[in-house]
């Protein structure tokens, strides 16, 4: 059985039920820049990331395009091969922006899979925490810290 593996808990089950219902047999879910949040099928980590750095690129060059002509921003791009189909999917979060990378074989279909993703992002939105508020980098007193420590460690 293929594992699904999520670094963000909340995305688990949400993934999981959207690959049984879908037929997906392989689905990358990411940041806009390419950083994975979950993912199921992959059986090797260089597949993994080099599928989220090329959905990333996709999305990027067809917002670029997109942006060129004028358009509204993209949601859904999708691929038919002879053997796979290929969905790639923008969707908003609590979190912002996210990708979705889904392949698909023939026990499945772009309709199928397009049915399912809108209850699938809808699901990820729900269960999203929201974000939490920025921090400063450094703290207020961090020179002074610092400055204590080397003048600690080098006697001064």
């Amino acid at each position: 059985m293929t594992q699904t593996r999520a670094v963000e808990p909340w995305t688990l089950e949400p993934l999981q039920r959207f690959v049984a219902e879908s037929a997906a047999r392989l689905a990358l879910l990411t940041t806009t820049s390419g950083q994975v949040i979950a993912q199921h099928g992959f059986t090797r980590a260089v597949d993994v990331m080099s599928a989220a750095a090329l959905g990333a690129a996709i999305a990027a060059s067809t917002s670029e395009i997109i942006r060129m002509l004028q358009e509204p921003a993209f949601r859904v791009l999708a691929h038919q091969g002879q053997r796979h189909g290929i969905f790639l999917a923008r969707f908003g979060t609590p979190r912002g922006a996210m990708l979705a990378l889904v392949v698909y074989g023939g026990d499945s279909s772009i309709g199928l899979v397009q049915l399912f993703f809108e209850q699938f992002a809808r699901d990820l939105a729900a269960a999203c925490p929201a974000p939490e508020p920025a921090r400063p980098v450094l703290a207020a007193d961090f020179e002074r810290d610092l400055n204590e420590s080397l003048a600690a460690l080098f006697g001064r």
